[in-house]
């Protein structure tokens, strides 16, 4: 469920906006949709695991406020990021 240390420095690589950045909004919301697309097929084969559902929830509150928050300030970062992730329609 969890994802490995090379994905996630794959994925800092991908999004960051510098040399070891992990701070920024783009890095922390892609390896939350990565955890999450990770707990959505757990799911597909434990349907009733709720205590992980809880966690998967959490995981999604947390991305949708990084998501409002890098709308408010950087508009365009935002429309580049959501394309990147395939996040909206």
């Amino acid at each position: 469920m969890s994802i490995t240390a090379e994905r996630k420095q794959a994925l800092i690589k991908d999004h960051g906006r510098g040399k070891g950045d992990t701070g920024s909004p783009e890095v922390q919301v892609a390896i939350l949709t990565e955890r999450i697309n990770n707990l959505t097929q757990h799911f597909k084969s434990h349907a009733k695991d709720n205590h992980s559902r809880r966690g998967l929830l959490m995981l999604v509150n947390q991305r949708r406020s990084l998501l409002d928050y890098l709308r408010r300030n950087d508009e365009e970062r935002y429309t580049d990021l959501i394309g990147k992730l395939g996040l909206r329609k």
